[in-house]
Parts: structure tokens; C-alpha cells; sequence
């Protein structure tokens, strides 16, 4: 297996493991139930861990796909400014995570506002996920690019043999 595959295979999980771990963390602060929270934390970390395996395997996907047609340097570019920040953010609410956890069994006073901060970091993780998702997606599925011209033919000029006789 190639960087490429690799990367295809490491890739949704800080993705969608975003999006789950904030879900998990919202429900387990909305209830207050430790354990709820501390599996959002957990997720983060992993997602984080992923993150870093994506980062990894990036550049030699990169080699691989970018001259090909309807592909190009800029639009992996851009791609890749995007997985730099989400990666960074997913390491910072991986590190606020376990520091939540630490808090939180600890029972130390800054618990909350430590909570809180990995919520924040938990939200603009989520949201650049999408956004780095997308990008990805459009790399190889030209069809959700958003300059693609419809090139589907015009239903209403198209005649057909029965049209003609009449």
C-alpha cells in the first residue's frame, strides 16, 4: 500500500471522530455525567492520533495525485493549509482533554473552565473538519466542486424521432 491508500485509510477518522467526540462531550456536560464527558475526551485523543497519521501520509499522497488530471497543485494546497490548522487544533483539544480528565478526578477548582475550553477547542475542531473534509473530497470527486460547469445537455432541445414525425 501506497502513502495515498494509507492516507484514504487514516484520513474520516479526525473527521468524524470530531464531530462524535463533540456530540459525546455536549451530552456528558448537559448531564453531568463524568463518564459521558471523559468518552468525548478520549475520542479527542484519538482523533488527534489520527490526525497525525493523516499529516503523515499527506505529503506522499500528495506526490501521487497532484499531477494528475483535473487535479493540480492549488487545489491539494489548499487542502493541505487546511489539514495544518484542523491538526493543530485537534492536538490542542487532545492536550485540553486529558487535562480535563486530570481535572475532573481531581476535583481541582479550574475543572470547569478547563471543560469549557476543551468545548471551544471541541467546536473549531468540528467546524475546520468539515472544511478539510470537503477539500478532500473535492480533489478526487470533481462533481462537488463548486466552479463545476453543469455539462448535463439541455432536456428541452433534445428531440426525439416521434418529435420529428409530427
Amino acid at each position: 500500500m501506497n502513502d495515498a491508500h494509507w492516507h484514504l485509510v487514516v484520513n474520516h477518522f479526525p473527521i468524524i471522530g470530531s464531530m462524535f467526540g463533540l456530540g459525546i462531550l455536549i451530552a456528558g456536560l448537559v448531564l453531568k455525567n463524568n463518564t459521558v464527558k471523559n468518552t468525548g475526551y478520549i475520542l479527542f485523543v484519538i482523533a488527534a492520533i489520527f490526525a497525525f497519521a493523516s499529516m503523515a501520509t499527506g505529503d506522499g499522497s500528495e506526490e501521487l495525485v497532484e499531477d494528475m488530471p483535473n487535479i493540480g497543485h492549488q487545489i491539494v494546497h489548499e487542502h493541505e493549509e487546511l489539514a495544518e490548522k484542523l491538526a493543530i487544533l485537534l492536538y490542542a483539544t487532545s492536550f485540553f482533554s486529558v487535562l480535563s480528565i486530570y481535572t475532573d478526578v481531581k476535583k481541582h477548582k479550574y475543572a470547569k473552565a478547563v471543560s469549557l475550553i476543551t468545548l471551544l477547542l471541541a467546536l473549531a475542531s468540528t467546524v475546520i473538519a468539515t472544511f478539510v473534509g470537503n477539500s478532500g473530497g473535492e480533489i478526487r470527486h470533481t462533481e462537488i466542486r463548486e466552479n463545476v460547469i453543469n455539462a448535463a445537455p439541455n432536456m428541452e432541445s433534445i428531440t426525439t424521432d416521434n418529435d420529428k414525425e409530427e
